[in-house]
């Protein structure tokens, strides 16, 4: 019932920065969880960061660690991933999930109810 519309994605060079948004649509993702997942071909869908309901407790994976921000607008119904100081290995498909139910964030991809579409990030070296 809700929609989660990524956008930001593209091609930029190790070092370089790119703001993802994910805008819900539908219903409002204010009371729920919202995260951030890669995946690169051949692997497995991995854990990126994660944000609780309101903004106030956030969690990202070590290889994103001071590197990657997650917040979110609750106004706007949009959650957002500021990425700093990109580096080859982050070169995925990112995508944005929901977690209708709860409003405390998980790791793992299969507690969230709600996918996007998701957008190409590619790093060049």
């Amino acid at each position: 019932q809700v929609q989660l519309v990524e956008s930001g994605g593209g091609l930029v060079q190790a070092g370089g920065s790119l703001r993802l948004s994910c805008a819900a649509s539908g219903r409002t993702v204010s009371s729920s969880a919202m995260g951030w997942f890669r995946q690169a071909p051949g692997k497995e869908r991995e854990f990126v960061a994660a944000i609780n309901w309101s903004g106030s407790s956030t969690a990202s994976a070590d290889s994103v660690k001071g590197r990657f921000t997650i917040y979110r607008d609750n106004a706007k119904n949009t959650m957002y991933l500021q990425m700093n100081s990109l580096k080859p290995e982050d070169t995925a498909a990112y995508y944005c999930a929901a977690r209708f139910g709860s409003g405390s964030y998980s790791f793992t991809r299969y507690e969230y109810t709600d996918w996007g579409q998701g957008t190409q990030v590619t790093v060049s070296s």
